[in-house]
């Protein structure tokens, strides 16, 4: 009986939890898509041949730049 307790108990959490993970990624879909697209941005430019004079460089530090923005946004957001 116990045993069965302590299990309802587990697998509710864990529900509870995925519930929850997926409302908050769920209320910034535009934030998501914006932070999945600056991420694939990034492998791409990574991938580049690196003879761009310096530009697919500094490419790759702005889009470093603004996914840190996304996330910190998507954070700010959650907490307000």
């Amino acid at each position: 009986m116990r045993r069965s307790i302590i299990r309802a108990l587990f697998l509710t959490l864990i529900l509870a939890a995925g519930f929850i993970a997926g409302q908050l990624s769920a209320a910034q879909p535009h934030m998501q898509s914006a932070l999945t697209n600056l991420r694939q941005a990034r492998v791409n430019l990574v991938k580049a041949s690196p003879d761009k004079g310096g530009h697919r460089e500094r490419a790759i530090s702005l889009v470093d730049d603004a996914i840190n923005e996304v996330e910190k946004g998507i954070g700010w957001d959650r907490r307000h």
